[in-house]
């Protein structure tokens, strides 16, 4: 009983030991198989195509993300020149406005204090001339003394200034130079409105007042008015991306709702880092005919970089990948045979990739019949 129990364990070993070393065998030869290079027959190597390897000059294009922005130099932001309640509103939101159009009516009392102050500058000077010069007639008479005529000059001067800063304040609030001559000619001035204008030509972009509202001298908003013809679009770049983009390179911007694309040119590259984003800020400058570019909307950057770049770029249908994902081509041999090379894939230009390590210039690779080669080699 005892040696039938150790001749039953002896054939099980035995045929353990058979079958590892039968799947080790099979593993040998499949790894074999596949490092081995291929060899094609006239007729097959009828089914591909060879491509030669050598250094091509190619441009970037940099792909972001990026929101559109007013273009801040076409773009104010009017404040209240004066105090006051709002009486009425002028100008809806997305009118387009003149420069010097009336915006809003406001019933200010920096108006009549203005107008005062002017009234009173201004016959003060006047008086005060008329005094200096008659000091000067009498000074040549000797009717006055020279410090007395040099003292009425100095009150001229000076009531003169005032009346200058008092005329400057009335044209600071936008006062009518047919108030202003009336002024002048001493005539009496009829309640004004408080006017405030538009400073530029363009579109009513934002409405920040509202009527009753009350504004405080140089400090309230109002609106903000915006040539929008040109707009920017502010792109985010990361990491190397940044160091292919240059200012004055063409750009294209995509919308999704939009065709044609909207072309642009890089004018300026900020010179930090986004702390939260960590990206780097690119100013595209971009025309926009209708209006259809949004401050604040999502857009697709593509900026075609001008400096050129150098690489071996190979067709994208040269590169298969192996069971491990990684990509490979395959390479003609001197003996005749394809063997497969592994290669890191850089920048993909259209319908080529960059590849920065596997490939040296003169290489002869497959670009049409992989498939068929891989297959050969799997057998």
């Amino acid at each position: 009983m005892k040696n039938k129990f150790f001749a039953v364990m002896a054939a099980v070993v035995a045929a353990t030991l058979t079958g590892c070393s039968s799947k080790t065998d099979s593993s040998s030869q499949a790894s074999s198989v596949i490092a081995s290079n291929v060899t094609l027959t006239a007729t097959q190597r009828q089914n591909i195509h060879l491509y030669t390897v050598e250094p091509v000059k190619f441009r970037k294009t940099v792909e972001a993300t990026g929101t559109v922005d007013f273009d801040r130099n076409q773009a104010t932001t009017v404040l209240a020149p004066f105090g006051g309640p709002v009486m009425k509103l002028l100008v809806s939101l997305g009118e387009q406005v003149k420069a010097g159009q009336p915006l809003v009516e406001v019933n200010s009392p920096d108006f009549a204090a203005a107008i005062s102050t002017y009234r009173k500058a201004f016959a003060t000077a006047r008086n005060a001339r008329m005094l200096a010069d008659l000091d000067k007639d009498l000074l040549q008479q000797q009717g006055v003394s020279k410090r007395e005529a040099r003292q009425a000059e100095t009150d001229a001067v000076n009531a003169e200034a005032d009346r200058d800063a008092a005329l400057q304040e009335l044209r600071s609030l936008n006062i009518s130079p047919r108030t202003i001559k009336d002024i002048q000619e001493n005539q009496p001035i009829p309640y004004i409105e408080g006017m405030i204008r538009s400073p530029i030509a363009g579109t009513v972009v934002e409405k920040l007042i509202t009527p009753g509202q009350l504004l405080q001298a140089g400090s309230t908003p109002c609106f903000t008015i915006a040539d929008i013809s040109r707009v920017w679009v502010i792109a985010h770049l990361f990491g190397p991306d940044v160091t292919m983009v240059s200012a004055g390179d063409p750009a294209e911007v995509e919308t999704g709702i939009a065709t044609p694309n909207f072309t642009g040119t890089v004018d300026n590259i900020s010179a930090q880092v986004d702390p939260d984003t960590r990206s780097v800020a690119v100013r595209v400058v971009v025309p926009n005919p209708g209006d259809v570019l949004k401050k604040q909307m999502y857009v697709r950057v593509l900026i075609h970089a001008q400096q050129e770049s150098t690489g071996l770029l190979v067709p994208v249908s040269a590169i298969l990948h192996d069971s491990e994902n990684l990509p490979f081509v395959y390479v003609a041999q001197p003996d005749g045979s394809f063997a497969r090379q592994h290669v890191t894939l850089g920048y993909r230009a259209g319908d080529k990739y960059d590849i920065t390590e596997g490939l040296k210039e003169g290489d002869r690779i497959v670009v049409e019949g992989g498939i068929f080669v891989q297959f050969l080699q799997n057998q």
